[in-house]
């Protein structure tokens, strides 16, 4: 039985990049054996097992084959007899093909420490073609690495290209897409994981919102100019790093040339098409909703806006569609304080001395809200 740290623990230690989890492969083991260690087995597909005292996941050694379409069309095969070499061979990237003993030493039979110190993001073998989400994982590596100039091998951007051709694409799960861009988003230039898509064609196939704002006659590889909305996400990525507010943006940015009911249905049907979590979906609509209202100068718009965004029960969430705004370039960072200030003072308003006067229920609320509203206007008078 032999042990190996492999994948993308070897590739950011190489990079000297924190390595955030350790995966292993085991190499020469049964599944009784691992359970006789104290390994607790978790994989129902393939055997993988975790470390009784690190948690790490372990593997053994496997091999697949082809046997349908999509992701999941696969027969794997794990037994003592298979090896290293053949494990790492059904990887995708030559970066996240290599392995490293306990004591160190490199393993690298597809040339990836190469491909790492060039910047190149290499397929390992012909059967790259089998698994789509692979598209997806190379634009998002492609993401990753982009501030260090890593680019998509020629090749391995024809092999992408055939299996949009070939109607692979068409399998992918709306969870595995959605899950591959929330990881991308996070990166430092979220914006090159839809050029990559564009590049091979599969952008029009899961992000046709997206691939539409490319200029018709603009070429596939073309990356010297960016459409506004994947400019806007670019921007969007060196004012905030969260991942929420960076989706909202696009998505805000997304067809203004339509109007605002088309571009919410839009969105909308981007969201529900890949499923996303209800606190980007909410965000990202309400950006679209409110962004008229957040730069009025009428109280009674600043009202509207405070309330359509929760401001008064929910401040953070407030706050967090202010950020929004800030990093799409919608609001300056003066408005954004105004608008703060203006929630605070309208919050501030209190009911008692409505109520004093016997004012309740429907009359109470429409008290109020006049009140906020005078406050507003009293802010807005007073400069801000």
């Amino acid at each position: 039985m032999e042990t190996y740290l492999v994948g993308g623990a070897v590739r950011d230690e190489l990079l000297g990049l924190p390595v955030k989890e350790r995966d292993w492969v085991v190499v020469g083991a049964t599944p009784g054996q691992m359970r006789a260690l104290g390994f607790r087995q978790v994989g129902r597909d393939f055997p993988v097992f975790l470390h009784p005292e690190t948690g790490e996941e372990y593997a053994l050694a496997r091999t697949e084959r082809k046997s349908g379409h999509g992701y999941t069309g696969f027969t794997v095969h794990a037994s003592p007899d298979v090896t290293l070499e053949q494990d790492l061979a059904r990887r995708d990237l030559t970066i996240n093909a290599m392995a490293m003993t306990p004591d160190g030493e490199l393993i690298d039979p597809f040339n990836g420490r190469e491909d790492l110190e060039n910047g190149i993001l290499r397929h390992v073998s012909p059967a790259f073609v089998e698994d789509p989400v692979r598209i997806l994982r190379v634009a998002r590596f492609a993401a990753r690495f982009a501030k260090w100039g890593f680019r998509v091998a020629h090749a391995t951007n024809a092999l992408m290209r055939r299996m949009v051709a070939d109607g692979e694409v068409d399998y992918l799960v709306p969870e595995r897409v959605w899950a591959e861009l929330e990881k991308a988003l996070a990166t430092d230039s979220p914006e090159v994981f839809f050029q990559v898509l564009r590049g091979c064609g599969a952008l029009a196939v899961l992000f046709p919102e997206i691939d539409r704002e490319y200029p018709a006659a603009a070429p596939a590889h073309s990356g010297k100019s960016l459409p506004p909305a994947l400019a806007a996400l670019q921007a969007a990525a060196a004012r905030s790093g969260d991942t929420r507010v960076r989706f909202a943006v696009l998505l805000q940015s997304l067809g203004r040339n339509l109007d605002r009911e088309q571009r919410l249905r839009q969105a909308g049907e981007l969201c529900q098409r890949l499923k996303v979590p209800n606190d980007y979906r909410q965000l990202a609509l309400a950006a679209i909703r409110l962004e008229d209202a957040a730069r009025s100068d009428d109280p009674a718009d600043l009202l509207a806006f405070l309330e359509g965004a929760n401001a008064f029960r929910n401040p953070a969430w407030f706050g967090l569609l202010l950020a929004v705004y800030r990093a799409g370039g919608w609001i300056d960072e003066n408005r954004a304080a105004l608008l703060e200030r203006a929630r605070e003072t309208a919050a501030a308003v209190d009911t008692a001395p409505f109520r004093q006067q016997g004012i309740e229920g429907r009359a109470l609320g429409e008290a109020l809200r006049e009140a906020r509203r005078q406050r507003i206007a009293a802010l807005l008078e007073g400069g801000g």
